[in-house]
C-alpha cells in the first residue's frame, strides 16, 4: 500500500446538485474579466460596427422583414396543408436570402459571427484542455501529487 494511501484526504468534497452549486466570487470575476477582454478582440468590435451598420441600413431592414413576413406565411399555408403556396413561398424566400447575402457588410458579418463563435471555442479548449491537465476528467479523479508518485 502506497503512503499516499494512509494520508487523510486534505479536505471532503462535497456534493451538489446543478441548482445548489456554488461558484467562487474569485472564479465569476475572472470570467468576467475574461468575458470584458474578449470583448476588445478585432472580431467582437468587427462584429458591433456591422451590427450597427445593418441595423441603420434601410433597404437592408426592409428584406429581413420580408424575409420574416414571408416566413410567417409559411406557418399559416403550413396549417392549411397547402403544400404549393409553402413550396412557392420557401422560394422566394430563398431568392430574398440570396439578395441579402451578397450585400457584402451582411456576408462579412455573417463571417463575424463565425469568428466569434469560433474563438468562444477555442477559449473552451484551452481552459478544458487546462483543466483536464490537472485532473483526470474521465475517470473523475484528481492527477497523484508528485510526492506521491515516487
Amino acid at each position: 500500500m502506497s503512503e499516499c494511501s494512509n494520508q487523510p484526504h486534505a479536505f471532503e468534497m462535497k456534493e451538489y446538485t446543478n441548482t445548489e452549486m456554488i461558484v467562487r466570487e474569485d472564479i465569476l470575476a475572472k470570467a468576467k474579466e475574461l468575458a470584458d477582454l474578449l470583448t476588445t478582440s478585432n472580431e467582437v468590435q468587427f462584429f458591433q460596427k456591422a451590427e450597427k451598420q445593418i441595423s441603420g441600413n434601410k433597404s437592408i431592414q426592409e428584406l429581413i422583414s420580408a424575409i420574416k413576413k414571408k416566413q410567417k406565411e409559411i406557418v399559416a399555408f403550413e396549417k392549411f396543408q397547402n403544400a404549393k403556396m409553402v413550396e412557392k413561398i420557401e422560394k422566394e424566400i430563398d431568392e430574398l436570402q440570396d439578395e441579402l447575402d451578397n450585400i457584402p457588410i451582411v456576408s462579412e458579418f455573417k463571417q463575424s459571427q463565425e469568428d466569434i463563435n469560433y474563438l468562444l471555442q477555442l477559449v473552451m479548449s484551452v481552459v478544458r484542455d487546462t483543466i483536464s491537465d490537472k485532473i483526470n476528467v474521465e475517470e473523475g479523479q484528481a492527477a497523484s501529487p508528485s510526492s506521491c508518485s515516487e
